[in-house]
């Protein structure tokens, strides 16, 4: 049986698009044959805290779906602190380093970016003759923290582009889950070989029901990280509530702020349902008429894996973030697109929406089209080809 592993910084129980796409990822590989081994940090995001149950260690191992998961010590924060941030990826690194001083290290290894560090250390330290490093890059760092306004072009946004540079040249494959990932990557080292890896979900199909129509109003729902990139106090604050009632879920940064926001507008159609297991929050968005994924600003090579998780639930959508999610949602009609930032396009496109537009021929729609192109089994063996 053919070894792997994966390094990543995200995995359950941790929740989030990254903890999932690397879950399935491994638990895939497992049934193809492939031994899987996972390495990942002593879960603790997105609170900044190590979970309960997981605190004292420096090491854990154990056998988790079948699959070997080793879990390692890092100093734990979600501060806005760029100093504390570094830390903590500079602490896992040295545990990555000191794992493959004292472990056999398989032939084939597949390593999450970002962060840049993390990977950087992986390329550094793994690059061996007849090894084979798969790169699986999620998001554009550092072009998208600059977009985002984490960072200026300065000596530390030229040194993490150099680090950029230097683990797309030492990787065997780079996976990219957005074909503007693919092409960046290919700019700047047109020799590496590159995989389109959507992060499509592997989860049953559940039979989409009629909705009752008693409520007047559109049932909104966000589900998701509350963080700067996806801007939902800023989409609290500027929506048009006439024809909407607006349901969150999830966790982040911004979660305090949102709190205080709905408690001092109480007047205002604004749910918060807290952070939920992946299979309960499934079961709750059938109950919503339209999910909306936004971004605060459009951001190159992004892709949010909500789309393809949405469509295979029926859930129609309004996409509000740019890029190349517009292309996605346009070419399989799975609901509607307003640019990034125009809030007034998106307050009217809620004025003109009814409980009508959301039939059921039209959820039973999107979930076909899901089932037939977003296939995570299809697109998983042309990936496990590659690594044989």
């Amino acid at each position: 049986m053919k070894e792997i592993m994966i390094i990543t910084n995200y995995y359950p129980p941790e929740i989030g698009a990254a903890s999932n796409r690397i879950f399935h990822l491994a638990k895939g590989l497992q049934t193809l044959g492939f031994e899987t081994y996972v390495i990942t940090p002593l879960p603790n995001y997105p609170t900044g805290e190590i979970f309960d149950g997981f605190k004292g260690h420096f090491k854990l191992e154990a056998r988790e779906n079948g699959i070997r998961v080793f879990r390692l010590w890092l100093f734990a924060s979600n501060s806005k602190n760029k100093i504390l941030r570094l830390l903590a990826m500079v602490s896992y690194s040295f545990s990555l380093i000191w794992f493959f001083l004292t472990h056999k290290i398989p032939k084939t290894v597949i390593v999450q970016s970002p962060p840049l560090l993390v990977a950087f250390t992986c390329m550094l330290f793994l690059k061996r003759k007849k090894r084979k490093l798969v790169l699986n890059v999620s998001d554009l760092w550092p072009s998208a923290g600059l977009e985002l306004g984490v960072f200026k072009e300065n000596l530390s946004y030229k040194l993490l582009k150099k680090i950029e540079k230097f683990n797309y040249r030492r990787a065997n494959l780079v996976l990219g889950q957005s074909q503007e990932i693919l092409d960046h990557v290919s700019l700047i080292t047109p020799k590496t070989e590159t995989f389109l890896y959507r992060n499509y979900p592997d989860f049953q199909l559940s039979k989409i029901l009629p909705q009752q129509m008693d409520a007047e109003k559109t049932k909104l729902v966000y589900a998701g990280l509350l963080g700067v990139a996806q801007g939902i106090l800023k989409l609290c604050e500027t929506l048009d509530y006439s024809n909407i009632e607006f349901h969150i879920y999830g966790s982040g940064a911004e979660k305090e702020s949102l709190l205080s926001f709905i408690e001092s507008h109480d007047g205002l159609p604004i749910v918060y349902h807290g952070q939920v297991e992946r299979a309960t929050l499934h079961k709750e968005l059938m109950n919503y008429d339209v999910a909306i994924i936004p971004l605060l600003n459009r951001i190159y090579g992004s892709v949010p894996s909500k789309i393809f998780e949405y469509a295979r639930l029926g859930l129609p959508m309004i996409y509000f973030g740019g890029g190349e999610g517009e292309s996605v949602i346009k070419k399989h009609q799975l609901g509607w697109v307003v640019p990034a930032g125009k809030y007034d396009e998106l307050n009217n496109l809620l004025l003109k929406l009814k409980k009508e537009d959301f039939t059921l021929g039209f959820k039973n729609n999107i979930q076909k089209e899901a089932v037939k192109c977003f296939d995570f089994e299809v697109q998983l063996e042309e990936f496990a080809t590659l690594l044989q």
